[in-house]
C-alpha cells in the first residue's frame, strides 16, 4: 500500500529518521516488525511509528499494539490509502510528502539587508538570514546520516516572506552539506513547502500520512 505504484526504499526512509532524531535531539530509533519507533517523550508526542510499507495486515497489528493518547503514526502512503485501515481514535494530519534530491555546491548570496550566518553544534548544522538587528528572519537545519543529510525545520518569519529567503536558506545547507562530503538530501515536507523544494530540484519520494491517536 504505498499509492500509485511508488516503489519505497526503505533505506531512504532509515536515513530520514535517523536524521530527525539527531536534528530534534530524540532517542535513537528502535525496528519494530513494521519499521521503527522513536521514542520522543512529549506529552502530545509521546513517541513516533514510521511505516515504510504499510499494508492492511501492518496497520492492523499496530493499531492493535498502540494505545496510548499522543502517539504518532508517519505512514509512507497517500491519506486514502492508509484512513480506512484507522479508527476514528486516530486523527489525520495535513498531507506531506517525503523529498530527496542529489546535494550541489553553489554560493547562495544574502538578499540586501540580510546576513547569511551557518554554524554546527551537537552534529546539526544550521542556516540562519538574520536583519540587521539580529533577528532571524529565515532559518533551517541538517543533520546527517552516513552520506545523506536530512533537512529540518525550515522557516521563514512571518514579516518576511515572499522575499525568496526560503530559497536562500535551501542552497545554503544543501551547499554546506556537499561541502562536508555528503551527497544525498531527504526531508519531509508540507504541500506548501513541496513547491517551493521542488523548484529546487527535490522530488517526491513517497506521500506521507501523519495520525495522531487521541484519548
Amino acid at each position: 500500500m504505498t499509492g500509485g505504484g511508488t516503489i519505497i526504499r526503505p533505506a531512504t526512509v532509515r536515513a530520514w529518521v535517523e536524521g530527525w532524531v539527531v536534528s530534534r535531539h530524540a532517542p535513537d530509533p528502535v525496528p519494530e516488525p513494521w519499521g521503527l519507533r522513536v521514542d520522543v517523550g512529549l506529552p502530545d508526542h509521546v513517541a513516533r511509528h514510521i511505516v515504510p510499507h504499510p499494508t492492511p495486515a501492518v496497520l492492523t497489528r499496530l493499531t492493535r499494539s498502540v494505545t496510548t493518547p499522543g502517539t504518532w503514526l508517519k505512514l509512507c502512503a497517500p491519506a486514502e490509502a492508509v484512513a480506512p485501515g484507522l479508527s476514528s481514535k486516530w486523527r489525520i494530519q495535513d498531507p506531506e510528502f517525503m523529498m530527496t534530491t542529489t546535494l550541489t555546491r553553489a554560493a547562495p548570496r544574502a538578499p540586501a539587508g540580510y546576513t547569511l550566518a551557518i554554524t554546527t553544534r551537537s552534529n546539526v548544522t544550521a542556516a540562519r538570514l538574520l536583519t540587521a538587528a539580529g533577528e532571524v528572519a529565515a532559518r533551517g537545519q541538517f543533520a546527517p546520516s552516513g552520506r545523506t543529510v536530512v533537512v529540518d525545520q525550515v522557516e521563514t518569519a512571518a514579516g518576511h516572506r515572499r522575499r525568496g529567503l526560503g530559497t536562500v536558506v535551501m542552497q545554503a545547507l544543501a551547499s554546506t552539506a556537499a561541502s562536508m562530503g555528503a551527497r544525498d538530501g531527504v526531508l519531509v515536507a508540507t504541500a506548501a513547502g513541496r513547491a517551493l523544494y521542488e523548484t529546487l530540484g527535490w522530488s517526491v519520494h513517497t506521500p506521507m500520512t501523519a495520525a495522531v491517536l487521541t484519548l
